[in-house]
């Protein structure tokens, strides 16, 4: 099958019919705090929440609703409604209620980030819904009203086209703390027109956030509220292994932003998993390497102390061997099964390696085929910072 993907602008509201936008409802002291994405028709959705035991009260109100199909998202950042018992979802209804006087809404859905264990304030959102444009099409507007310790808003959107017709793809995320995919640690809302089988749209979504979301890491830690939803018109063509591509390249492109804007992150660091028994192992061991502090710190010093990673490829309870393992910084190969090759000239190589702003350092464990690639960040002294202050 033969298709272009052409990157385009707009995020969500690159997809005729989509409008967006975001404004200041007072939770932060300046800047877009409440924001809205609506359809001029239904969408259909699928979508994937947190892993983490204590799910938010708006994730618990779209389960409890059951919601397939919807043509409104309420987001909200600063106050995650997380732990917040029946009267977080109270709070939803009541909200939602209020919404519905105000615009034409069906099965709306609200989406919150922010802090933990305090209850939603009603009436600032209720001010804000009344100062929303439900005409504007600002995908950026929405993207930075979700945004908590993020440095920049996270978009992406593409046109696709081939044999089968043209259809649009667009997403728009946040995230930058409290990142270790369990699911996806995050805010993501991705709109499309493409004409997608209901019964594929579940299944596609869980099979590219696995190669995406899930293989990304900033701290280890994994929110209440991770949402991602993909949402579509139905309106454009369609051709399964062009959409697949096109939400992969989304989901990637919002993915390895989140990384990049990892709070206090200085390094973005692809760790390639080679040589696993299995895809399960390889990614066992990718993601140990994005959580181990001990790596994460070693980023930040660039100091390419590949004992760290080897110590963490052992600890991590998969099947391998010192005497089939190599670990390379890029082009730099440090140790070659059982031989160790770092010497004064290959230190100095891989150091500056480590001075880039991104790079890869590939582990292959030589036992099978299984590989996996997952995305993490350095460890800094502003992130002790930033989370020491989080609700001052």
């Amino acid at each position: 099958m033969n298709f272009r993907i052409t990157p385009i602008k707009g995020g969500v509201c690159a997809v005729d019919g989509i409008y967006a936008g975001g404004v200041n409802a007072g939770f932060k002291k300046e800047g877009y705090d409440l924001g809205f994405i609506k359809s001029e028709n239904g969408m259909e959705i699928a979508y994937l929440f947190t892993t983490n035991k204590f799910q938010a009260a708006p994730i618990k109100y779209v389960l409890k609703e059951e919601i397939k199909k919807t043509n409104f998202i309420l987001a909200n950042s600063k106050n995650a409604n997380a732990m917040t018992g029946e009267e977080g979802i109270n709070d939803i209804e009541e909200i939602l209620e209020f919404l519905s006087k105000k615009t034409d809404v069906q099965n709306p859905i609200m989406s919150s980030t922010g802090v933990i264990g305090v209850r939603l304030d009603k009436e600032k959102i209720k001010k804000g819904i009344e100062k929303f444009n439900f005409n504007e099409k600002n995908s950026t507007k929405f993207a930075r009203a979700i945004m908590t310790t993020d440095s920049f808003e996270k978009e992406a959107a593409f046109e696709i086209e081939g044999d089968f017709g043209r259809f649009k793809i667009g997403g728009v995320a946040k995230g930058a703390g409290m990142i270790n995919p369990a699911m996806a640690t995050m805010l993501c809302f991705i709109t499309t027109d493409a004409n997608i089988p209901a019964n594929e749209m579940q299944e596609i979504l869980r099979e590219i956030n696995e190669i995406t979301f899930n293989a990304i890491s900033v701290d280890g830690d994994t929110s209440t509220n991770d949402s991602v939803f993909l949402m579509t018109t139905k309106k454009g063509g369609y051709n399964k292994e062009a959409f697949k591509e096109a939400l992969r390249q989304v989901m990637q492109k919002l993915a390895l932003d989140i990384v990049k804007d990892g709070e206090g992150a200085t390094k973005a660091v692809a760790f390639v998993v080679t040589g696993a028994k299995d895809k399960k192992e390889a990614k066992i061991v990718g993601k140990n390497l994005t959580n181990s502090l001990l790596v994460k710190t070693a980023l930040f010093g660039e100091d390419p102390n590949w004992g760290r990673i080897a110590s963490t490829v052992g600890a991590s309870g998969v099947e391998c061997d010192e005497k089939r393992l190599k670990i390379s910084f890029e082009n730099v190969l440090v140790y070659d099964r059982g031989n160790i090759l770092f010497d004064e000239e290959k230190e100095k190589k891989a150091h500056e390696i480590m001075k880039r702003r991104e790079f890869k350092i590939y582990v292959d464990l030589g036992i099978g085929d299984g590989e996996f690639t997952t995305y993490g960040c350095d460890l800094s002294y502003d992130y002790v910072k930033i989370n020491a202050e989080y609700r001052t």
